[in-house]
């Protein structure tokens, strides 16, 4: 905040204008609900496995896997971290809470919702204990219907060369980044070194099994800042660097995010040195934690430095394609979604990249979660439906509370020097 007070205080405005936008901008304060929150569900291993750390309704899309397959699946891993299940769970389902109430569906509604989430989910966290080849599932083109096939389908029309026409122009035969759109900002010679030799440094994080044969494919082409992100990554500093791809055709290159790595929201509350000193800085622990919730990650991933502050580094994809919740406003239009994320869900928990490097979960998740469940499916699904509901009410009254201190300047730090 004191490095960059009027990203927050944009990011805090955006957090006012409803409770789901809080909700959004304010896992931090779920984390430390949930210190203090009962979970029954919770043992030795079921407590310690890897999680997304901001499951809610948008944190899906689309995205090109490893292996050239559009795949809806969870997405945004900057608060992955270790954990309870319940935690990925329990958030998600809160968020469903919130969602319907902006629908004004009624809470019977939303409880059906959240329930066929969290049955769909148990169901798939079977499935892939009973049937370990069954690890290939994903939800694909050739396994979808209604509002998730539509989405892949608008995925599937995105091409490369609308991207790069969109973030560059073409200088005596050669691409570079444009300088005129908002956010984007140049570098001066000592930057850019930095970065360069930053970018240098991450070639050696990406996976063998991922890399390119050749050389030619990280040819740095241009460097610039970035700014202007979503909620969650307000003030981090970002780059995106160019590179030529697996070519030297134009169409072929490549746009990549450099962006600085934040505290994950979960290591707040999780006192277990040995998976902090596991990492060494933020931008290696949200690498890690992709591909050790994401099968066929992204084969760009990886991770770097700059003056000792870890970045994460990924493809700017053509292929990102989010589902629009704006577009589902009656029930039985997402009841049918919600089975989907919910087996999205499952799987992130059990299966992860070929190429994960992780060595903290020594065991086989699906078969923790479904022993600590057993058959008490029901009782498990009641309790998620009632913390849903008992939190997203919490989660309006916190928002108000919130916006009455933000108007009346009680929160400290992000004031304007033009309103003093």
């Amino acid at each position: 905040m004191s490095a960059d007070p009027a990203a927050f205080r944009a990011k805090f405005r955006k957090m006012a204008a409803e409770p789901w936008a809080f909700y959004r901008g304010s896992a931090c304060l779920f984390y430390a609900d949930m210190a203090q929150e009962p979970d029954k569900w919770a043992d030795e291993r079921t407590s310690r496995v890897w999680i997304q750390g901001d499951l809610h309704a948008e944190n899906f899309g689309t995205y090109m896997d490893a292996e050239g397959t559009l795949v809806f699946d969870v997405n945004d891993f900057d608060e992955a971290y270790l954990g309870s299940f319940t935690w990925d769970v329990r958030r998600f389902a809160a968020s469903m809470a919130l969602l319907g109430w902006r629908k004004a569906l009624s809470d019977r509604i939303i409880e059906e919702l959240v329930r066929t989430y969290v049955t769909a989910y148990v169901n798939q966290v079977r499935s892939f204990a009973e049937n370990p080849n069954d690890e290939l599932f994903s939800l694909r083109l050739d396994s979808t219907e209604g509002a998730l096939h539509q989405v892949l389908l608008q995925a599937r029309l995105a091409t490369r060369v609308e991207l790069l026409d969109d973030t560059t122009v073409i200088v005596d035969y050669e691409r570079r980044f444009r300088r005129d759109r908002a956010g984007v900002r140049e570098l001066g010679d000592e930057e850019r070194a930095a970065v360069e030799r930053a970018f240098a440094g991450y070639l050696d994080t990406i996976p063998s099994g991922k890399k390119a044969s050749s050389s030619l494919t990280y040819a740095v082409k241009d460097v610039v800042g970035r700014s202007g992100f979503g909620i969650g990554s307000a003030g981090l500093p970002a780059y995106n660097v160019l590179v030529e791809g697996r070519t030297q055709a134009l169409e072929n290159d490549v746009v990549l995010s450099m962006k600085q790595a934040n505290v994950a929201a979960p290591s707040r509350i999780v006192r277990d040195e040995h998976i902090r000193e596991y990492f060494t800085d933020h931008g290696h622990r949200t690498a890690v934690s992709q591909r050790a919730l994401q099968a066929h990650a992204d084969p760009w991933l990886g991770h770097t430095e700059i003056d000792g502050v870890g970045y994460v580094v990924s493809e700017l994809s053509p292929y990102v394609s989010d589902l629009d919740w704006s577009d589902l406003t009656e029930p039985a239009d997402m009841l049918p979604v919600l089975g989907y994320l919910g087996r999205a869900t499952a799987k992130m928990h059990c299966v992860a990249d070929s190429d994960s490097e992780q060595t903290l979960v020594d065991f086989q998740c699906e078969e923790a979660i479904a022993a600590a469940i057993g058959d008490r499916d029901t009782e498990f699904a009641d309790s998620v439906v009632e913390f849903a509901l008992r939190y997203a009410a919490q989660t309006r009254e916190d928002h108000r509370l919130f916006v009455d201190a933000f108007r009346e300047g009680r929160i400290k730090g992000i004031e304007s020097t033009e309103a003093r």
